[in-house]
């Protein structure tokens, strides 16, 4: 299968690996900067393009202010689009794409690789075994220099839609969405504490679940020099900690470990981790295509995230409680 690549940025090296890995073939990229896409095409062995061609389906990794013009030229071109988080800068942009889309009855399917982790699928199968969830706490303590945020736009509202939470935080949260079902309302604290940016650098949650369940979750660039990001699920019949893709599980029969880590660009190199995370979506968005499937990302799947995501903001704005 041929595949395009829209967006040059800091993770279109994961994307091409992913897609060498995955048995594909990269056909063209393209970027604002022309005289970057020819020589980035050059070295990636495709042709660099102006405007979306002929391919079996794009990757969509430019930041997210560029995507509905891209969505629609995609639309008009008639490719499926497999999109990097986050599909938009709010919820209410994400929506738009996803039914501009639909509309067209096109696939559509998001990066969010942290649920195609090892350690993160063992924890979806083990997990209704547990019992019901009764609380849960998420930690992102990442690190970010300063130099990251000087990159023009970098943590913006207008081009980025946010800080930690929208740019960093985002698959963290969507796993435990899709690990512990939605969250109905939250309080927050969010603030810009350690960088000098327009968007917060720290987030801290309470949850109430729509099951009956209640959690917190904190999500930061200002923990020097950067940690791995963890998910605690206390349930009926035990718990489960998920710490990057190591998972243990702990039941009265004793414990369990599985998985065996693994960089998660915690740190300064926001890149330390592997391409076989991107390289499992990749791999599933084609073979959906193939097959006539549902993507096992859809699209839809990341207005949850994007719906949390704007109440946290919003609470954090507003000192009070906000229905998700």
């Amino acid at each position: 299968m041929r595949v395009g690549l829209i967006g040059l940025g800091m993770v279109a090296e994961t994307h091409v690996a992913a897609v060498r890995g995955a048995g594909l073939e990269l056909a063209w990229a393209m970027g604002r900067d022309a005289a970057k896409a020819r020589r980035l095409a050059a070295r990636w062995g495709c042709r660099a393009v102006g405007a979306p061609e002929a391919a079996d389906f794009v990757i969509l990794a430019t930041p997210p202010d560029a995507r509905a013009d891209l969505i629609d030229a995609c639309v008009a071109a008639r490719l499926p689009v497999l999109s990097e988080k986050p599909l938009e800068r709010d919820l209410p942009r994400a929506r738009a794409l996803v039914e501009r889309m639909e509309a067209a009855a096109l696939p559509f399917g998001a990066v969010l690789q942290h649920r195609m982790r090892g350690a993160a699928r063992a924890l979806a199968a083990r997990l209704p075994a547990l019992g019901p969830v009764r609380t849960v706490d998420l930690r992102v303590p990442w690190w970010r220099p300063q130099g990251y945020y000087d990159a023009p736009g970098r943590g913006t509202f207008a081009r980025d839609g946010g800080g930690v939470l929208i740019t960093q935080a985002i698959h963290a949260l969507d796993l435990m969405l899709h690990l512990c079902g939605p969250v109905e309302a939250v309080s927050a604290l969010t603030a810009t504490a350690a960088h000098d940016m327009e968007a917060e650098d720290f987030a801290a949650a309470a949850l109430r679940f729509r099951s009956g369940a209640v959690g917190s979750a904190m999500a930061s660039v200002t923990h020097y020099p950067g940690g791995t990001e963890s998910l605690t699920i206390n349930a009926a019949g035990g718990s489960a900690v998920l710490e990057g893709d190591r998972l243990t599980v702990t039941t009265e029969a004793g414990a369990e470990t599985l998985g065996g880590g693994g960089g998660t660009g915690g740190g300064a190199d926001p890149l330390a981790f592997s391409h076989e995370w991107h390289q499992a979506v990749i791999a599933d968005f084609a073979g959906a295509l193939r097959d006539g499937r549902a993507p096992a990302i859809p699209a839809r799947d990341a207005l949850q995230v994007h719906a949390l995501i704007d109440a946290v903001q919003r609470a954090g704005r507003e000192r009070r409680e906000v229905a998700v």
